[in-house]
């Protein structure tokens, strides 16, 4: 019984119940009388698959328990492919039912055949989405905490920040705001051998200028009004650690003076103190400035940028990172779902069309609050446009290289086929046209094997692909 799949069978009718526990063994069944009983071995088991009769007490003549009991499975088990059973006649009661997230139907009087070749269907397609995640989680788990990508420019990121993070030397960080700069920072620090030690950021942009030198190399007692104890300031605070100081282009001139000399010797003076502090620290800066430009213009100085840059890490905008738009949607989508309690599936075509096509000032923060709204708001059990507040007339750029059109084209149609797909791979062949051995080679060849299809992560697909069509019922 250990290797039998599991198979929920909610049903009231004692007869029914009878004809059940002999008609399916190559499953382990277990009964269920009622909505109550349902929700007990839903929690004990999580079967793969679940029969549920919508007539159930204290309504056996309507459907109203029936759907109760649906839609607690779905919050409770959304993976479980729920195949509902009506009496005859009632086809579009199934269909609603079909349309509130049941994986498919079987109407009275029940052809044991007819319904054993569903429910294999239903384990069939559970067992392949469960091995789709083992696969996802077993090959992208990514050193790099909190990065979801697939893109060989973000790639090469994460690999040149696995590298940095052995060594020693002051790195900066460019890139647009939102595109991830501070959780590279934190690889930065976790993936060395400073890992142990502290890590500080501090936001050279957000603190006024008059209270950032006190934030940074601390005070004395009675230095200035107001400082009525000692205080360490951020570079202490970070001694045998990592620094990370973010928008370095925004620090006042005055202080950017005083920052290069502790980078020069590693020692602080504090405000109104005498005492020189060695400290031991590793700077991690970032901001989404240019500061040539800033240079230019005089309000940033060279020799400083010199000593915080021995290597500069280039961040790529979410618009130039390809498919990860889809990939960081699903991710997103799963976390809110859990976060939430709801039991979204993924995303309209349009939707998905959309999301391609927006420009993503605001990188992969703009898409993340998004995401949590369309989750939180959302009627549909799929995504929209409007849910993520996106115009669904934007037009992407046109590119005029051909052969790098084509490639690009076919490697997003491939990232957008196992979004819909939710990346069981049988599911994305069909939908591409192309026989499933051509679906492997053409993944391989983008590099979007299934480990990198689905990579950053810590994130799992989508818990629950769209119902396949619906079967005709038992005549």
């Amino acid at each position: 019984m250990a290797n039998k799949p599991k198979l929920l069978i909610i049903e009231d009718d004692p007869g029914l119940c009878s004809q059940y526990r002999w008609a399916f063994p190559a499953c382990e069944v277990a009964l269920a009388g009622s909505r109550t009983q349902a929700v007990a071995a839903l929690k004990r088991d999580r079967p793969p698959v679940a029969l549920l009769d919508l007539g159930l007490p204290p309504d056996p003549d309507g459907v109203s328990e029936g759907f109760a009991t649906l839609e607690e499975i779905q919050r409770l088990s959304p993976r479980t492919k729920v195949i509902v059973v009506t009496g005859n006649g009632a086809r579009p009661v199934a269909l609603k039912a079909v349309g509130a997230g049941a994986y498919d139907f079987c109407e009275k009087p029940i052809e044991i055949a007819v319904l054993q070749t569903i429910i294999d269907r239903g384990l069939n397609l559970h067992r392949l989405e469960e091995e789709n995640r083992r696969l996802v989680d077993a090959s992208t788990h990514s050193p790099i905490e909190r990065i979801v990508t697939a893109s060989a420019p973000m790639l090469k990121v994460c690999r040149d920040v696995e590298k940095l993070a052995t060594t020693n030397v002051p790195v900066l960080l460019l890139g647009e705001s939102g595109t991830g700069k501070e959780a590279l920072a934190h690889a930065l620090h976790a993936l060395g051998p400073r890992a142990r030690q502290p890590f500080v950021a501090i936001n050279c942009g957000a603190i006024p200028e008059n209270l950032l030198e006190s934030e940074l190399f601390g005070h004395e007692r009675g230095a200035f009004t107001g400082a009525v104890r000692q205080t360490i300031g951020k570079i202490e605070n970070a001694h045998k650690g990592t620094l990370f100081l973010d928008e370095i282009g925004d620090l006042p001139h005055p202080l950017q003076v005083k920052l290069l000399r502790f980078l020069q010797d590693q020692i602080v003076e504090r405000i109104g103190g005498r005492q020189r502090i060695q400290v031991d620290v590793r700077i991690v800066s970032a901001t989404n400035a240019s500061l040539e430009e800033k240079i230019a213009q005089g309000l940033f100085r060279e020799d400083l940028l010199y000593r915080m840059n021995t290597v500069t890490v280039r961040i790529p905008p979410l618009r130039e990172r390809g498919g990860d738009v889809v990939l960081l949607a699903n991710h997103f989508l799963n976390r809110f779902n859990a976060e939430f309690g709801r039991t979204i599936r993924g995303f309209t075509e349009p939707a998905i069309a959309a999301m391609a096509a927006h420009p993503w000032s605001g990188n992969v923060r703009e898409l993340e609050n998004r995401m949590k709204r369309a989750v939180v708001m959302a009627d549909g059990r799929m995504i929209g446009p409007a849910d993520l507040e996106l115009d669904t007339t934007e037009d992407a750029p046109p590119d005029l290289d051909l052969r790098a059109a084509r490639l690009r084209a076919e490697r997003e149609v491939l990232q957008i086929a196992l979004a819909r797909s939710n990346n069981t791979m049988a599911a994305a062949a069909r939908l591409l046209g192309i026989s499933r051995p051509t679906l492997y080679g053409l993944l391989q060849a983008h590099g979007l094997d299934q480990g990198r299809a689905g990579a950053e992560s810590d994130a799992p697909p989508v818990d629950s692909p769209a119902p396949e069509a619906v079967a005709e019922p038992a005549r």
